[in-house]
């Protein structure tokens, strides 16, 4: 089925256009003078291809958010709950998608849907956007013909995603841009003030006080060597990305996030969190305990707390319980670890994990709107050791001066 762009009249004569996909150009002709509209114009629109087109098409396309994902969903699973044919369905969304390269995966899953392929098959051909926790979810959703409920606590599961995250970064905000703000100042009284004041010290021929030499020295060196500082800084930023998205260093990043001072224990709890939530909501849906732990791994968006879970897998594979197979990796908390215990022991750990999920949201949610607080002494601090630095390298000589001037 090819794609077409069409400008035609409606039965009221005013013009209008739009994109339709459809196998020809009669196909979209008839379809549109069986809706009332006399077409005017009908091409086909033919996708670039070649390394030329697909670079392009990687500076230009962002990546879909989680509010695209969860619209996605949400749709998904009004469309299915009305009965409507997945293909028709998706044929709909993708004229009412705003991310360009969601609309162009969707046209994809819509071309493998007719080429007989199930819907989870042909979204685990872009992972890149479809996460396992996904993909795991809309198969068992085919398997059992409950795909509608399967959409909707992915919706609902994205936005708990979606609020913990907007939570962090609301609090991480305020600091980044006091880091920022007094890094800017710091080059510009090194580059700037600092070699004015320089310049009149030098010709009072004055006995300066240690302080005031450090800041001249730090001063001078920063003046003639900021180009390679500053290309320094770049290359570092560069190597430390590059190295993160490697394997090793997506590790090491992922478990030393969780040993980082104040916000490292909300982000362990939000992860424990998040493990709690895909892992009650993979299991109420039907998965089985190896997949889901497979899928959790991924879930987490950690890689060491992944590699965890991956252990208890194999744990649970040589025969082990979930609840020894989960303190045995100690990361998780005793509230875990008991509430997998009773789960097991009642046969609802779904229900137990959910509880532990709500319980660790509340707590991250209040220790995020406490964090600007706690940030807010060491910041002042900070601010405070800046200005006693300057008072005593630049105040202290003009002192000096002013009382030398008086005599």
């Amino acid at each position: 089925m090819a794609h077409f762009s069409f400008r035609a009249r409606n039965r009221g004569g005013e013009a209008f256009s739009g994109e339709m996909d459809a196998p020809n150009i009669d196909a979209v002709a008839t379809q549109l003078i069986s809706g009332g509209s006399t077409p005017i114009e009908i091409q086909e629109i033919k996708e670039e291809s070649g390394w030329f087109a697909d670079l392009q098409r990687r500076l230009t396309e962002k990546k879909p958010t989680l509010d695209d994902l969860i619209l996605l969903c949400r749709q998904m699973y009004t469309l299915s709950k009305a009965g409507v044919p997945m293909i028709r369905g998706i044929v709909g969304l993708t004229e009412t998608t705003q991310n360009e390269m969601l609309v162009r995966i969707l046209r994809q899953l819509r071309r493998d849907l007719e080429s007989g392929r199930d819907l989870s098959s042909a979204m685990a051909q872009h992972k890149n956007v479809f996460t396992n926790l996904m993909i795991s979810m809309v198969n068992v959703g085919e398997k059992t013909g409950k795909l509608d409920e399967s959409f909707l606590q992915l919706a609902e599961y994205l936005e708990l995603e979606r609020e913990t995250k907007e939570q962090i970064q609301s609090a991480l905000r305020y600091p980044t841009f006091v880091i920022i703000a007094i890094s800017v100042a710091i080059g510009i009284v090194n580059v700037f003030v600092i070699p004015a004041f320089a310049g009149v010290f030098d010709t009072m021929k004055m006995d300066l006080p240690w302080q005031t030499k450090a800041l001249i020295a730090s001063s001078d060196f920063m003046v003639a060597y900021w180009k390679y500082i500053l290309v320094l800084i770049v290359a570092a930023v560069f190597a430390a990305r590059t190295y993160i998205e490697t394997p090793e260093g997506r590790y090491r990043w992922d478990k030393k996030k969780l040993e980082l001072p104040l916000v490292g224990s909300i982000l362990h709890r939000a992860t424990l969190s998040r493990f709690a939530r895909s892992f009650a909501m993979a299991s109420r849906s039907g998965v089985p305990l190896i997949q889901t732990l497979a899928v959790v791994s991924q879930a987490v968006d950690n890689a060491y707390v992944g590699d965890k879970v991956n252990a208890m897998r194999n744990g649970i594979e040589r025969g082990d319980s979930v609840t020894r197979t989960a303190q045995a990796t100690e990361l998780f908390t005793p509230l875990i670890i008991q509430m997998l215990s009773v789960g097991e022991e009642t046969g609802a750990v779904d229900d137990m994990l959910d509880e532990v999920a709500s319980y660790y949201e509340r707590e991250v949610s209040y220790d995020v709107k406490n964090l600007t607080s706690a940030i807010e002494p060491i910041l002042i601090v900070s601010v405070g050791g800046l200005v006693l630095i300057l008072a005593l390298g630049i105040f202290l000589p003009m002192w000096e001066m002013t009382s030398m001037a008086s005599h």
